[in-house]
Parts: C-alpha cells; structure tokens; sequence
C-alpha cells in the first residue's frame, strides 16, 4: 500500500486551508462489460471530477487525493497542468491556489475486485455483470479526485453512463435522460467517503414510507430494496420494508429530526467485505443477508439489527460527521447502540438485548483484552489506524458505554442531548467535546469525568461479590470488589437467585454505584443466603461477571434452571470468559454446554454456546484431550440432534453444530447419508446451504474428493455455490491442495476478495495441525511483502486469517515474537494485526496449561 496513507496532520492542515463548494463527478461505466483484451492491464473506467473549493490562504498549496492507473488530464482554474508531473500515483499537487478554484480531473479509475473502491463482479451464474461501490475510510479516491477525509463536507452531484439495459442508484434521485446518461440530484453536504454508486440489471422492488408529524406537514419516503437477478426468487423485500419502515418511526419519534436525504434504497451487492455500509439514500448490504434456505430467528434477527443500525447513521454520522477518525465512536458506537435500542422498542425482535449481551459485548470484552486495546476515543495517526479501528472497542463497547450513560443519566435526558446535537451540528463535523457539551445541558451531570473514566482509558473491570453469611444463612455483607488497571464508576444492578419448583429465579435485587476498589450492596444486607449472586443483573454495565465459590458451584450443577433467559445469557457469557482467561478449565466448559445447552431456548445464545465450544475445543483445551472433546462433543450435538422438535430452528442449529464436530467414519457416513438420501432425521430438511455445509466437513476429512464437489457445485451453480465450491476444496487434507491454496492467496493476486476468504477459511482447518506445520515460516517471510504489495483488505485477510495460530506452541511464539523483533519498521498496522494474533496463541496457551491441570 505504497504512497496510499494520509496521516491526521496532513489532513488537518488541508481542512484549514480548503473549504469544498460541491462536486460534479461524471462516470462512463460502459466499459464493465465485455471482454478485457489480454496484456492490457487492469480494466478501468473513465472518471471525470470536477471540485469547485475555496482557499483561506491564497498561493498556498495542497493536494486532492486519487488512486487511478492513468490520469488523462488535470486543469486547475482554466490551466492545464503537467499531468504527469504533479500525480504520483495516489496525489494530484495543487500550488499556487486561488481564493476561490476549481479543479477538473479527467483519470481511469480501476475497476475493483476486493471490494474497495468500484468493485465489479460477474455472475457465474447468468455472466451478468453487477456494479457497487464501498469507500470507508478512504476509497472514493478510487473512483474519482476528492479531498479525501470526513471534514471536508459538500454537496455531490453524479452522472454515469451505463450499459444499455442497466440501472444506476445513487446517494439522490435519478433517472436516465433522452441522451442515455443517468443524472442525479444534488445531495446534501456529505462525506465523500458515504457517496455511493449502485450499477446494473440488479432486481428492484419498491415502496413508499409516510409520516405525518403533530404539526400537521407530510413526509414521504420512497423505499427501494436490490439484489442481483440470481437472488430474487429468494428475496423477501416485505420483511426488509417492514423493519424499515417500523425504525423510520422509531427514530423519527425519538430523534425530533426528519430524515433529511430524501429516498432511501438498500442494496444487498455480492463479495461484500462488512455488513453493510450507510451511503445516504443508497445504504450497501452483503447479500448474504438474502437467505437462500432455512435459517433461524437469530438471522432475520441480525439482518435487522443490521438495518437498524445504517438507519441510525442517517442521523449519527451522515447527519451529523466526526471531524477525524479518533472520533469515530461518535458514529459507530451510537449506530451500534441505537440498532439494538430500536429494534427491541420497534420490532418483533424484543430479546435483541439478549444478543446484545451474549455476542456483541462478546466482541468487545476480546478487543479491549489485545495489546492493541484503545480508549474508545482512539489516537488515530492516520487511514491505517482508522481501517483497523472498525473493532469491537469502537463499536461494541462504545455501544456499551452507551447502555451504561443511559443508566446513568436516564434515557429522556439521553435522547434530548440527542436531539439538541441534531439540530446543533446539522451537515456539519464534531468532537467529543460537542457531544459532552449538550449531554451536560440535558442531564445536569458532569459529563467530563464521566468520559474520562469511561471513553479516554481502555480496559475492562472485572466486578466479584464478596459475601458474608450469619449463622441463620443471612448476608451480614454483601460487597462489589472492582479489579482492572482503571476503576470506574458502575451503576449496576446485583440480583440474588433461589431454586424454586425446580427452577433457579430471582428473589430480591438492588442498584448501587460501584466506585472504586469496593462497594458495600446495604441493601442486600439480611436477604436469605442465595445459591446465585449476579453482579450486573440486567446487564447494565460494562464489564467481566466473576462469581463467588457457592455461586459457580450453583452454576455448575442448575445452570439450565435459571428461567430468566438474559440472567441466564450473562452466565454463560461470564462463564467464557473465566475459560478464555484461563480461570475454567476448557473441558469444564464444554461439560457445561453438553449438559445445559440443550436447554436453552434463545436460539441467537445457543449459535454462540456452539461457536465457544469450538473454541474451547481447538485452541483452550489440553492437546491430549481434543481427541476426547471432539467425540463428546459430535456425541453431545448427534443426541441433541436427534432430539429436536422436527423442524425447529433448534433442529437446524444443532444440525449444523454436528456437522462442525462430526470426525468418526460413522459420523461422517451419516452425513454422507443425509446428503445422498440414504438416511434421514425426522423434520430435517436438508436445503442446499445445509448440504454444503455438510460437503465441507467431509472434505476436510478426505471423504469428499474433487469430484465429488464439483457435483455438489453443478447442482449450485451460483455465486454462493462456487464460494463454498473454493472453501471445500481448500479444506481437503493434501499437501498438494495446501500447496495450491497458499499460492493463490499468497503468491498471486487473481482470487477477488470473496474467493480470498473462502480459500482462507477452507485452508485453515483445526484437524490439519501437521499438514499446516510447513506454512510457519513461509508466514512470516511473506506477510511484510504481502502488506506492501496489496490493498489493505487483502492484506488484512492475509495477515489475520493464515496467522499459524493452530501451531499452538511456544515454538511459534517465538517465531512470532522473532518477527516482531526483527521488524520494528515495519507498517503499524501490519505489526498490531501480529501482536493481536499473538496474543490470541498466548492466551490460549495459558488455557491449556489450565485445563491439562484439571486432568488429573
């Protein structure tokens, strides 16, 4: 990624320099089809910019920013500049400004295949070709000259020429006039990194959202809904306006702010590297949210959370910007907060803070424990840092935070501050500062300690009770002891459980501030002795649950008898991360979830029970003991399997769990046997996601050959088939297929980004220990030159996902240690995705130690 970097400080700089009027940028998209003449390097397209900006300084010089193979011709008020003389590759120089400028850049942008920039991809099914752009941080400068950075806000204005036949969205409104030229209308002042293009024979359906507010005046909505034509007969755009139209009310009845970017069209584009992206007007989704079989609640559940979220972005972030990427929470952790805030208040989806709880602060609680942890307010040097800090912190903790704040301060104070900053900082860019400013107003509440404590230090509290008994078995004391580098303030609910009829239930409850090292619960004091005591009850805080003795062993023998299906969701959470921070043996874990996950009724809790179990499995668990976890497990999930309700979401799960642990011939015959027909389990059916997912395992375990999953793929001769097509054959146990594999990812650029990751992820298999040994080295002689040689997507893909974690010994910590060593000049973001992984391999080391001790 030579040249591609802009730290803050240039960026700084430039935003006291410019002040950007509006752009006019003109794409002939025409060439995207037919065919690329051999030699003739990459395919591009031509881009036409025109930026019309002012300059406080006049004379000084800046510079715009763009990433194109060829730049035709650069005039700057009138002049026409050396081309070639003042673009190098990823800048154009600008000298000698005038107080008021416009600059025209004629350039031929590449077509994308990682996703970033204008990526092109071609239906292997009907050879459609399908267009969609996807920027943040910094991409747009792939597609046309821009001042590439959040504060330098304008108004856009698009025209694309396109294939005959074809369709174009866009950020406005469009159509395509008499001359064949899709024209659209003038956005409001944005970001260049949220402008958007949507391009090709995409199925579209529509609708029309209508609000009519207390002063009597009507706002209406246009509602789009796409995806390629391949998908449509599996596209259920009824749902997806639903929860649309039902969070367009939410926000509007709590954010006292009309959405202000007229239509609102949703796209779900194919090889898509995030889960969807909140372009005003025109939000991008991967497509794997159009579910081509059965699936369960936990996915309709997240694709709405999903579209929830980009919706709360219309206001936290396309609204209203962050001035720099070390603000970056004032969007992401918001949106993150808000999907989940709406959801349970808008939709069908009310145990969304179950999810919350159970997965998302999953993601955080591993973020804030890496080397690379940050304060949610992050120091953010430059594009390199920003890519990387799209991480559980800045989401899923900021999110949390938030959770907290609203305990802290009450949710009408909350969404008043809200509302204020709307009005306040409309089309415009912030800080901390402007948020603190207006929540200080609403709530009354000192808002600079708060953020001090809670969104400038990183790491997380872990928060155990401390209990006393008299001799009648009353608590004579009942305390919070506080442990982490930095002691925060905690409003948190501690809520005391009994076995009642059978069942574990609450019987009394209390809300305290905890505040430093130790905090005595008063009003606890003389309850009857509990079997639980949960710290963070309701889950209002953020932090790590312990337990006292007489409250894991309570757990340990009546964990499925907690009726209350979020208490029960903390327990679990809790009792994973004792695993990871080797204070559970791994083995206990997955004991627990043998005997108690068959129980659980949350299908979103039991898909994560299933993924920590694997966990557990093939990186906490002792060496000598995997054989026999992998066999109690396919055991565990072959039973509970069998037992479903037929047809249950359940079912499904505990399906596909099986097929992830099967390794016995007889496991493996049965699922050759539900793919073939020759066996059958009452109420499964075995859709054609199913099926490959039943290829995959065997595969890995040398049943499946090439043959046998090139039939799989003539029967799903889609985009999605060839995917799971690629991941299956990376999967076989072979050095040749190994060989091939790494060569393709590593060696060469002519896997685009989906096809990366399905190589990656077949590749990579945790029963292939000494088949993946010879790629330690190979590793860490590539990853510098792959950094520098490839888009930072691949990279990262690259870096993190072949990382030798599954040689899980000190040999390569060394190893790994040893490169860190020797390359203390290398990329920042190159060497924390190393650090992180890493940690990772330490972290499990240390579980092993731990769960080889419960072996005798």
């Amino acid at each position: 990624m030579p040249g591609e970097n802009l730290s803050r400080d240039e960026a700084r700089r430039r935003a006291e320099l410019v002040s950007v009027d509006g752009y006019e940028v003109a794409l002939d998209l025409r060439s995207a089809v037919g065919e690329t003449p051999e030699g003739s390097g990459p395919r591009t397209f031509r881009s036409v910019t025109t930026i019309r900006f002012r300059c406080g300084e006049p004379g000084a010089s800046t510079f715009a920013d763009l990433l194109a193979p060829a730049v035709t011709a650069v005039t700057l008020n009138g002049e026409k500049l050396d081309a070639a003389a003042v673009f190098d590759g990823s800048r154009i120089a600008l000298d000698s400004l005038a107080a008021e400028n416009v600059l025209v850049v004629d350039a031929q942008c590449a077509y994308s295949r990682t996703g970033e920039g204008l990526h092109r991809f071609v239906d292997p099914e009907d050879a459609e070709v399908y267009l969609y752009t996807q920027y943040e941080p910094a991409d747009a400068r792939r597609v046309f000259a821009t001042f590439e950075q959040p504060d330098l806000k304008a108004p856009f204005r698009f025209e694309v020429t396109a294939p005959e036949g074809w369709t174009v969205w866009s950020n406005g409104e469009g159509a395509r006039d008499e001359d064949g030229v899709w024209r659209f209308a003038e956005t409001k002042p944005i970001s260049s990194y949220i402008t958007a293009v949507v391009a090709g024979p995409y199925h579209y359906e529509t609708d029309v959202y209508t609000r009519t507010f207390d002063d009597g005046t009507t706002l209406e909505i246009p509602l789009g809904a796409m995806c390629r034509k391949g998908l449509a007969r599996h596209f259920d755009a009824d749902d997806i306006f639903l929860v649309t139209r039902q969070g367009l009310d939410f926000f509007h009845d709590h954010f006292d702010y009309p959405y202000p970017f007229g239509k609102y069209d949703q796209a779900f584009v194919p090889e898509y590297n995030i889960g969807a992206m909140e372009n005003p007007g025109c939000v991008t989704f991967r497509e794997e949210f159009i579910f081509r079989g059965k699936v369960t609640q936990a996915s309709y559940e997240r694709r709405a959370n999903v579209i929830l979220h980009e919706m709360a972005h219309m206001w936290f972030g396309d609204l209203v910007t962050m001035v720099w990427w070390d603000d970056l929470w004032l969007k992401e952790s918001f949106a993150d907060f808000m999907g989940s805030f709406s959801m349970v208040g808008a939709t069908r989806f009310t145990n969304g803070w179950i999810t919350f709880a159970n997965n998302r602060k999953s993601w955080a609680y591993r973020a804030d424990q890496l080397p690379s942890t940050h304060p949610i307010t992050a120091d953010i040097r430059d594009l390199e840092d920003a890519k990387l800090n799209f991480d559980g912190i800045t989401y899923a903790k900021g999110a949390s935070v938030l959770k907290q704040l609203v305990a802290y301060v009450g949710q009408d104070a909350f969404l008043e501050g809200a509302r204020r900053y709307f009005k306040r900082h409309a089309y415009g860019n912030t800080r901390l500062a402007d948020l603190l400013a207006v929540l200080e107003e609403t709530s009354g509440r000192d808002m600079a300690t708060w953020s001090r404590s809670w969104l400038e230090t990183a790491g997380v509290n872990s928060l155990t009770p401390v209990v006393t008994y008299d001799a009648g078995d009353r608590i004579t004391e009942l305390a919070v002891a506080q442990d982490g580098d930095e002691l925060r303030p905690h409003r948190v609910a501690v809520g005391l459980y009994r076995g009642e009829a059978g069942a574990l239930v609450r019987y009394a409850r209390a809300e305290v501030d905890v505040t430093g090292p130790r905090t005595v619960v008063d009003a606890l004091a003389g309850a009857e002795r509990p079997e639980l005591i949960l710290v963070n009850d309701e889950d209002l805080t953020y932090c790590k649950i312990r337990f006292d003795e007489g409250s894991l062993a309570a757990l340990r023998s009546h964990l499925g008898d907690i009726t209350d299906p979020l208490a029960r969701a903390l327990c679990w959470s809790a009792l994973w991360n004792l695993t990871r921070d080797a204070l559970m043996p791994a083995r206990d874990f997955i004991d627990l979830v043998l005997r108690f996950a068959g129980r659980e009724s949350d299908i979103g809790v039991l898909q994560m029970l299933h993924m920590w179990a694997r966990s557990a499995l093939h990186h906490y668990a002792a060496p000598a003991w995997r054989e026999q976890g992998a066999r109690l497990l396919a055991e565990g999930a072959l039973r509970e399997l069998r037992q479903s309700e037929p047809g249950s979401q359940h079912q499904l799960t505990w399906a596909r769990f099986f097929a992830t642990t099967a390794t016995s011939a007889a496991d493996l015959q049965l699922l050759r046997g539900l793919l073939e027909g020759s066996a059958k389990i009452d109420g499964l059916d075995v859709d054609q996601e199913l099926r490959w997912a039943f290829v995959e395992p065997l595969a890995s375990h040398g049943v499946a050959d090439e043959t046998f999953i090139a039939a799989e793929l003539a029967r799903d001769d889609t985009a999605s088939g060839k995917r799971h097509q690629v991941r299956c054959l990376a999967a076989r146990p072979s050095a040749a297929v190994k060989d091939q594999a790494w060569a393709q990812v590593v060696e060469s650029d002519s896997l685009s980004n989906a096809l990366v990751e399905a190589t990656i992820s077949g590749f990579a298999q945790a029963g292939q220990r000494e088949l993946l040994a010879p790629y330690v080295p190979k590793y860490f002689e590539a990853i510098e030159r792959v950094w520098e040689e490839r888009s930072i997507q691949i990279g990262m893909d690259v870096v993190k996902g072949l990382f030798p974690g599954l040689q899980d010994s000190e040999a390569t910590l060394a190893a790994t240690d040893a490169w860190l060593a020797a390359h203390e000049g290398a990329a920042p973001a190159l060497r924390r995705l190393v650090r992180e992984s890493r940690d990772d391999l330490a972290r499990g080391l240390r579980a092993q130690a731990c769960d080889a001790g419960a072996s005798g």
